[in-house]
């Protein structure tokens, strides 16, 4: 019951991303689905994402609920464990992540930090990475 919920919760921007994964699909990207989460490579998406945003510049992949769109199977395998991160993250704020990941990035930047690279969700999904290297064996 409680994974429903969580996939629900998160659902308005699932939607978002599922509208994604058909653009991608229907431009020649390419779509999977791993631990739960739908992901899409290639494609128009690929191209937003290698243009990049404001805040961010070039980006390798983003996500959206339970969906995550990256520049190529490559990056979405490099980047699982930070998406994941952001998955769960919008498992547990839902649609707000929407307002409070923008809300972080002006709060970094107020503190006179970088908006993407000091926002208390992307420090999250860096960290969660930096513990996945330790862990891998030598």
């Amino acid at each position: 019951m409680l994974r429903v919920a969580v996939y629900l919760w998160a659902l308005p921007v699932t939607l978002l991303g599922l509208l994604i994964v058909l653009m991608a699909r229907n431009s020649g990207g390419v779509q999977q689905r791993v631990d739960g989460v739908l992901e899409a490579a290639g494609g128009w998406p690929a191209r937003v994402l290698l243009h990049g945003f404001p805040f961010s510049g070039p980006v390798a992949a983003i996500t959206l609920g339970h969906v995550v769109v990256g520049v190529s199977l490559d990056a979405l395998e490099q980047t699982r464990v930070h998406e994941r991160v952001h998955v769960r993250q919008f498992e547990r704020w839902g649609v707000l992540m929407v307002l409070l990941y923008p809300l972080a990035g002006v709060i970094a930047a107020l503190r006179g930090g970088n908006p993407y690279i000091d926002n208390v969700f992307e420090r999250e999904a860096r960290a969660a990475e930096r513990a996945a290297l330790l862990q891998k064996p030598a």
